[in-house]
């Protein structure tokens, strides 16, 4: 089954046709919230909203543990995950949507791994390409689909947040190579490769990252609402054509 995680600007999808809520515990602790199932266009997904229903949880607050176990204990094969993201890159300019193909990780504090505890082995996983490619390249085609002009490929820094980074900062991404900057990428995308699923993510740019563009001095928060509405939209279109060509 496909599951879907709502970032900022998606805790519901008008589209889904709910079928039943399911609260879950998990050895983790509770997620973000229940379980939505459902039908698109006739085709079995899940939804979890990442920050809950409420847009209440901040993304250093997040349990991702409890969020990816419970989806797959649920019978989810495969995650989208939307999140938003600062474009740093000069064509990532706000309500471009992106399917990211690298990572950096630059959070910290957070529970990010299962293989953790004096009672387990000592486990690495192999995380040279984060993201299932497969799965990129199903969104991908779904995208052309839908019609949505969605960019392939990019690298996509993740910060501890909730804080917004300053334009210093955004410098010092540039130069390791980071494209985006978002605060929700991480360890989410570790999490799922540790449980085998396939996790793939599409990044919508809701703002220029600090000292670029429109940010140059300041980050417009007052027009993140704006931008992300017709955004989201697009993301909706994608995902009912990736929910369809899962199922082909």
């Amino acid at each position: 089954m496909l599951a879907i995680i709502g970032g900022t600007g998606l805790t519901q999808l008008e589209n889904l046709k709910i079928t039943r809520r399911q609260v879950m515990r998990t050895p983790y602790g509770e997620p973000s919230g229940p379980m939505t199932f459902g039908t698109i266009n006739q085709h079995e997904v899940m939804f979890l909203a990442r920050h809950g229903y409420g847009h209440t949880i901040p993304p250093h607050m997040v349990n991702y543990r409890a969020n990816l176990w419970a989806l797959r204990d649920q019978g989810a094969q495969r995650i989208v995950a939307i999140t938003s993201v600062g474009g740093i890159r000069d064509d990532l300019v706000p309500g471009t949507v992106v399917v990211p193909d690298q990572l950096i990780d630059y959070t910290s504090g957070r529970d990010f791994t299962y293989f953790d505890g004096k009672d387990r082995p000592v486990t690495h996983i192999d995380f040279t390409q984060p993201y299932n490619e497969p799965l990129r390249q199903q969104i991908l085609a779904a995208a052309k689909r839908a019609g949505v002009k969605c960019l392939d490929g990019g690298v996509h820094a993740v910060t501890q947040g909730p804080r917004l980074e300053t334009a210093a900062e955004i410098d010092r991404l540039e130069r390791d190579g980071a494209d985006m900057v978002g605060m929700t990428g991480m360890p989410e995308a570790a999490l799922a490769k540790e449980l085998g699923l396939a996790y793939a993510t599409i990044a919508v740019v809701v703002n220029h990252a600090a000292g670029r563009g429109e940010s140059r001095d300041s980050i417009p928060l007052e027009t993140i609402g704006a931008v992300m509405i017709p955004a989201i939209e697009k993301v909706k279109d994608i995902l009912e054509f990736t929910v369809v060509s899962d199922d082909e």
